[in-house]
């Protein structure tokens, strides 16, 4: 069969063969190749237990000869490219992928079938990790239980993160009109991917549902307030993932002061950062942020070109207010973050509870008091329940109550819930952060899944399967498998429950949300 050398497609082929640290056996044994057509060029994936599998699609340039600029799109190639690894992640910090690279643009597509007549519902994943890690080539985001039991094509994809996404230049240096949001754009480029080529994978590009968790719900949730992204998707899903407002550009400018400062780089010579080793780059990030304190902080900036105002402040913006969208977090956010294992908890009474809770409640709110409050309300709670509900409710899930609140007053279609799934795995974590993903996914079974195996867990996981690919079929995410589930008004915050009962509750936690309700929230970041 004619082909094409695939270093030339992919930018390095041992990189992209080692994209993850797997066994052999977590990977199906393919039966047979699949061969369809994009706008660019033929590729090549895999048959696998019925579905056509494709790894390491590309679709953006290297972005290491642009760097901080706005992404391109592919040159098209002739014969066939290969497509049946994973390609390299965005360079990071974590060292978790085996492989990483500034050619990181490409996505992955699981479809039970490529026939352009299908016209099957396109499921869109975008990773978290804020937006200075992650990617989705890790086992809990493989997308072969959702395509095979909604008949839905799955996608994930890979993009720039921290300063090779984010980092803004363009108050000191005129050639980076796009640095700050340059990670926004890969996606946007990748959505346009989809709306040109999933036809011939079996996909509708008019029925697009996004969907993200944590960093991954914060990038859709901004998106939908950039023009440049109308129109490109019918549906959304963030889970743990709000983004209320964006860093505003004179903090955007404080950060790259600093990271420009650890770098040894001065404004005056920013032609260096073009020429940098890729690895000087992310030794960087470890410089302070200014505004926030620890590690360096990039995301999407308000830079009046990309993105001209907040995602949902002071309302929500109402380019994307047609779209259904399902809001979620978890009951135990913070237990995810917080080791209860670690300095913050080992230890704790209610002697230091106050002094240790305070930085983690990201907002300017008397931390005394705060107990004081729970310590009444819930007189039953050790220092350690107040420590994790008190900042749960002030830190990881204010931006879900703007945004839902915000959404029901421009009288959107809105569906919000909480994941209550106590972890049988880890069970002093409860139902924390991330916890959402393999339920979603239906890769319980995953390397990182603390959700178990067992007949909950698995009756919970199809539920709530079920809800996302009804809402990327439909835009609604109703299905005969649980109760009914009303979109979200005022004042009633209608909420589904996700546990090991699946129940449909009023307003939860309305005491937390008035109490931290008295301080305004801002976005950390911003």
């Amino acid at each position: 069969m004619e082909g094409i050398d695939r270093r030339r497609f992919l930018g390095n082929s041992a990189l992209a063969a080692a994209a993850l640290s797997l066994p052999a056996a977590a990977y199906a044994a393919p039966e047979r190749s699949s061969v369809v057509s994009t706008t660019k060029g033929r590729v090549r994936g895999t048959v696998e237990d019925g579905l056509h599998v494709f790894r390491g699609l590309r679709y953006g340039q290297n972005t290491r000869p642009h760097r901080f600029q706005a992404p391109r799109a592919p040159e098209p190639w002739s014969g066939i490219a290969d497509a049946t690894a994973f390609a390299p992640s965005c360079p990071q910090r974590s060292d978790r992928y085996a492989s990483t690279s500034e050619d990181c643009l490409f996505l992955n597509v699981w479809t039970p079938g490529p026939d352009p007549r299908a016209k099957r519902p396109v499921m869109v994943y975008i990773h978290g990790g804020a937006y200075s890690s992650g990617s989705v080539v890790d086992p809990l985001n493989y997308g072969h239980h959702l395509a095979s039991r909604g008949d839905v094509v799955v996608v994930t994809l890979n993009h720039r993160l921290n300063a090779f996404g984010y980092l803004y230049l363009s108050r000191l240096d005129s050639r980076f009109p796009d640095s700050g949001n340059a990670g926004q754009l890969d996606q946007i480029l990748a959505l346009q991917w989809i709306r040109a080529n999933i036809a011939n994978f079996g996909g509708d590009p008019g029925r697009v549902m996004v969907f993200g968790q944590s960093g991954g719900g914060a990038k859709i949730a901004t998106m939908m307030g950039m023009p440049a992204a109308k129109g490109l998707f019918h549906s959304a899903a963030t889970m743990s993932g709000q983004q209320v407002t964006a860093s505003g550009p004179l903090n955007a400018t404080a950060r790259t002061h600093a990271f420009l400062a650890d770098l040894g780089v001065p404004e005056s010579d920013l032609g260096r950062l073009l020429t940098m080793p890729t690895e000087a780059l992310v030794e960087g990030l470890d410089a302070t942020d200014p505004v926030l304190g620890g590690r360096v902080y990039f995301g999407p900036v308000l830079d009046m070109k990309w993105l001209t105002r907040h995602p949902f402040w002071p309302d929500a913006n109402p380019q994307s207010n047609h779209i259904p969208m399902i809001l979620g977090n978890t009951l135990d956010e913070t237990r995810a973050f917080v080791d209860p294992d670690g300095p913050k908890i080992t230890g704790l009474d209610w002697s230091n509870i106050a002094e240790r809770m305070a930085p983690e409640l990201r907002i300017d709110i008397h931390p005394e008091w705060v107990v004081a409050q729970f310590r009444e309300r819930y007189p039953a709670y050790t220092p350690e329940q107040v420590f994790y509900a008190a900042t749960t409710a002030g830190r990881s899930w204010r931006g879900q109550v703007i945004e839902a609140d915000e959404r029901a007053r421009a009288g959107t279609p809105t569906w919000v819930y909480r994941v209550d799934y106590q972890s049988p795995v880890e069970p002093r974590r409860g139902a924390p952060h991330t916890i959402d993903i393999p339920l979603v996914f239906g890769t319980l079974d995953a390397e990182g899944s603390i959700t178990g195996t067992g007949l909950k867990a698995r009756e919970l996981s199809r539920r709530m399967m079920d809800s996302f690919i009804a809402l990327a079929r439909v835009g609604d995410p109703n299905h005969g498998g649980i109760p009914e589930w009303p979109v979200h008004t005022l004042p009633d915050r209608q909420t589904m429950l996700f546990g090991t009962e699946v129940r449909l509750t009023n307003d939860p936690r309305q005491w937390e949300r008035e109490l931290f309700g008295r301080v305004p929230y801002i976005q950390p970041g911003s």
